[in-house]
């Protein structure tokens, strides 16, 4: 071992020798210029937001206390034709990495090149699955040439700018391959000789940075085995040499059509992350830090929504949510108080109680850090350590960066949480046109005639989500069913997520999968005439599978059987009769979404279509654009299922349909998982829509969206985001920590006065008082009810202090609110405050607002 351990550590220096790294490693930690660095990190994809927002992003991590960018890349998108690269707009990499480096962050690139991601096909293109002998992520020499090609064009390519930290640049990291470890169990030899493959491959591209696998436990040498999950503070690297890293530590979990919303407690995540530091740990990302928006159809699943908001610390729409944002913040800088005990000692674990441990670092050049732990999910523990006495809340550690003072414990959250509201513009969308897509004649474009039913993916090639399945059935007139008789039912079995079947251009039904059985059947009675009968099925693809091996085999779309039970002669299988396939719609092949195709058309007053709910219906209306720089949705409710553009650009696949599930009260002890905490049963799994306000002009912004089911477009409206209720909660004994200065500290024992903050966006300040009480109020943000026992100064209080200026702080004591409310009962300070973009001096103790909460 040990031989084996100077030989990896030899070729690192030499490599290191000839391409002047800076970076290399050893167990402790990754090193950078020689130093050992804890390093916190966080994902934001740059296709899945617009390179306006990229520097607002970044700088928003960088003041949340993160050192690096992690960011897949994104094969699909870069080539999405064999030799034609794209590294324009959302997709300039290049530009995206100088804007991290302009902020003095590090990055690190998982080049995959598969991606897993919830992203369309995993990351890979789909003209991929059509190289001749291909087999996809294995042992396999035309899927090594061709992901070898790709690999080496990211590298030269970044190369050529310089952005390796070798060359002065922000790319500390790589990545090869993505979550191998389940697929090369399967595998086999196949996917051991691959994986060894891969990493002789990557080392070879002479990077000068270390190169990363993760969730994989062979991981070759000299390459770093790394973790992704919820919790990962028994992971341990697969040699001794190695750094513990956690490339994906999940903050929230994504959202499929159907589904309802996944939200992490940041009380929990902060205690995985801290009790993975007190183990070795040395870096952390957060998976996602931001994870933005599906534009397009980038998302994969299938079912996977527009929206990628994954409750990470930066919605969706870039705000910062709140107190996740704030508590790991708050984290980071005790972590970092740390450091230098924590990359020079090993801990020294010693238990305070059954469940309540202390990982101490002494390092030899002196000082001392320490974390305390207590495991209970459900009490909270008083310990001594260190002659002293600490409160521990059940399921939570505290951080002693001098083993004596607490300057963080992750689960009393002292930070603000942040209302988000969606408030409607002023802006009006002038009135809707329709055109119709007239199923009766499917006659636009080229088709293809053959006998049984083709898949989808071979005839779309990924191009749309569209396919048409079209044929024809004489029934004869002496049919039963034509005279009294039961009427036949048409059974449509699909490996596809979605179909509409029409009989005759009426549609008469529609049927869907889920992301976990994506087969579905539909049955239904039909009204057949006697004659011909054309019956057309639209196969609707949402979004491919992104998980597993072996793409080249994957298939969507109606494979059969289709048949017609209960004809006088039984059973009539139509899979093998002569089918007609179309690919995609006329809409889309007259190039309806730009603004230039859309010309092409009569269109007709939506009030029509509206009125007679009809399907298959493109509608069209302009607007301009509403004043300030909040971001902005679409409200989507009173439509079905379908797309939307603006100015030709796709906001994505839109689908109102509603989450089933159970969503009950969450808390934050006990291990972690989506099911645990869901919210927003019974409602749309997404009913906002993300319009980047770069994607706009001042006047006459044109949205187009092709409806598949029905809906009504006239009561869409353009929906504006803000943060303007914040709220804050703090008890008499809880300590809010806001720059690890001690407020007030008792030697004997942990004990603090506590102050509640509360703190507006940049250029608005605290309006108004919505709600406080100092005693024993009820509720959470956006409806707190006071109690019998409340201060009547503490409206008086707050508004003293706080209205006018853009934060404040109050003491949580009571002489601060004049007499005890209520005598030997614990108390605490809920309020609720109205930012505005201009100053009050007013004293309003109510709100009226008509807005929409998320």
């Amino acid at each position: 071992m040990k031989s084996l351990m100077l030989f990896w550590v030899l070729m690192l220096f030499l490599n290191c020798k000839f391409m002047q790294c800076s970076v290399s490693y050893d167990r402790k930690a990754l090193l950078i210029d020689g130093q050992r660095r804890i390093l916190m990190s966080g994902s934001i994809h740059y296709p899945r937001s617009t390179p306006d927002m990229w520097e607002d992003l970044i700088m928003k991590a960088k003041n949340g206390g993160l050192d690096a960018i992690d960011t897949y890349v994104f094969w699909n998108v870069h080539e999405p034709s064999p030799g034609n690269y794209n590294f324009e707009g959302r997709y300039d990499i290049v530009k995206f990495l100088k804007i991290i480096q302009k902020a003095g962050l590090y990055a690190h690139l998982r080049i995959g090149p598969y991606v897993c991601a919830e992203w369309n096909f995993g990351g890979f293109p789909v003209w991929l699955k059509y190289v001749p002998g291909i087999s996809f992520r294995t042992d396999n020499e035309p899927f090594k040439r061709e992901m070898q090609r790709f690999t080496e064009k990211i590298v030269n390519l970044l190369k050529s700018h310089n952005l390796f930290e070798s060359q002065g640049g922000p790319i500390i990291l790589a990545q090869v391959e993505n979550e191998y470890g389940r697929l090369r169990m399967r595998l086999g030899r196949e996917g051991n000789n691959y994986m060894t493959w891969a990493a002789k491959m990557v080392t070879s591209l002479q990077t000068g940075v270390p190169w990363t696998m993760c969730k994989d436990g062979d991981t070759p040498d000299p390459l770093i085995n790394t973790c992704n999950g919820f919790y990962c503070d028994n992971f341990t690297p697969n040699k001794g040499y190695k750094p513990k890293l956690w490339t994906e530590a999940w903050s929230g979990w994504f959202t499929e059509f159907g589904g309802p919303n996944h939200q992490r407690p940041v009380q929990d995540l902060a205690f995985s992350v801290a009790r993975f530091i007190q183990t070795g740990g040395s870096f952390v990302n957060y998976y996602m830090y931001h994870g933005g928006t599906n534009f397009g159809r980038t998302a994969g699943g299938p079912f996977i929504t527009t929206s990628y908001d994954y409750d990470a610390p930066l919605d969706e729409y870039g705000l910062i949510r709140q107190p996740k944002y704030g508590h790991l913040k708050e984290l980071h800088k005790a972590i970092k108080l740390c450091e230098s005990a924590l990359v020079s000692a090993d801990p020294i674990v010693t238990q305070l109680g059954d469940r309540q441990q202390a990982h101490v670092f002494i390092p030899e050049q002196g000082g001392c850090s320490a974390f305390l732990s207590n495991y209970d999910t459900e009490s909270g523990a008083k310990v001594l350590f260190n002659n002293r006495h600490y409160s521990l809340p059940p399921w939570s550690i505290s951080i002693l960066p001098d083993c004596k003072n607490v300057v963080f414990n992750t689960a009393k959250v002292g930070e603000q949480t942040s209302h988000m509201e969606m408030v409607p513009t002023s802006t009006k969308i002038l009135p809707w046109e329709s055109y119709n897509e007239d199923v009766s004649a499917l006659d636009y474009g080229s088709t293809i005639t053959a006998l049984g039913l083709l898949e989808q993916i071979n005839m779309t090639r990924d191009t749309t989500d569209y396919l048409w399945y079209k044929t024809s059935v004489d029934i004869n007139p002496s049919e039963s069913f034509f005279h009294g008789g039961d009427r036949p039912t048409l059974i449509v079995e699909s490996t596809g997520h979605a179909v509409h079947v029409f009989v005759n251009g009426q549609l008469i039904g529609s049927s869907f999968g889920g992301r976990k059985n994506r087969r579905f059947t539909f049955s239904k009675t039909v009204n057949l005439q006697p004659g011909a009968n054309k019956i057309a099925l639209l196969s609707i693809a949402v979004g491919l599978p992104n998980v597993g091996g072996h793409f080249e085999s994957w298939n969507t779309g109606i494979l059969g059987p289709v048949v017609l039970h209960g004809l006088d002669q039984g059973k009539l299988d139509l899979s093998w009769e002569r089918w007609t396939y179309q690919v995609g719609l006329k809409g889309e092949s007259m190039n309806l979404a730009s603004p230039n195709g859309i010309s092409t058309v009569e269109w007709m007053d939506s009030k029509i279509a509206v009125q007679d709910q009809q399907p298959l219906m493109w509608h069209k209306a302009y607007f301009d654009a509403p004043e300030g720089k909040e971001p902005l949705a679409l409200d989507m409710q009173s439509m079905g299922k379908g797309q939307v553009w603006i100015n030709g650009e796709s906001i994505g696949r839109y689908w109102t349909t509603y989450a089933s599930g159970e969503c009950k009260g969450c808390g934050y002890t006990g291990r972690f998982a989506p099911p645990k905490c869901q919210v927003g049963c019974g409602k749309p799994s997404q009913r906002w829509y993300h319009v980047p306000r770069s994607w706009l002009k001042p006047t006459r912004n044109l949205i187009v969206l092709f409806e598949e089911t029905g809906g009504n477009p006239t009561k869409i409206a353009l929906m504006k985001r803000t943060t303007n209720t914040i709220c804050a909660q703090v008890s008499e004994t809880h300590r809010t920590i806001k720059s690890f200065q001690i407020e007030s500290y008792d030697s004997t024992q942990e004990f603090y006065i506590p102050k509640i903050h509360l703190h507006c966006a940049f250029n608005q300040y605290i309006s108004s008082i919505a709600f406080a009480s100092f005693g024993t109020p009820f509720g959470t943000c956006g409806s707190f009810v006071k109690s019998s026992c409340h201060a009547s100064t503490s409206n008086a209080v707050l508004e003293k202090r706080c209205i006018g200026k853009q934060s404040c702080a109050v003491t949580v004591t009571n002489s601060n609110f004049g007499k005890d409310p209520c005598p030997n009962v614990l108390k605490r300070l809920s309020v609720q405050a109205i930012c505005a973009s201009t100053k009050s001096t007013a004293t309003t103790t109510t709100t009226n607002q008509t807005t929409i909460h998320y």
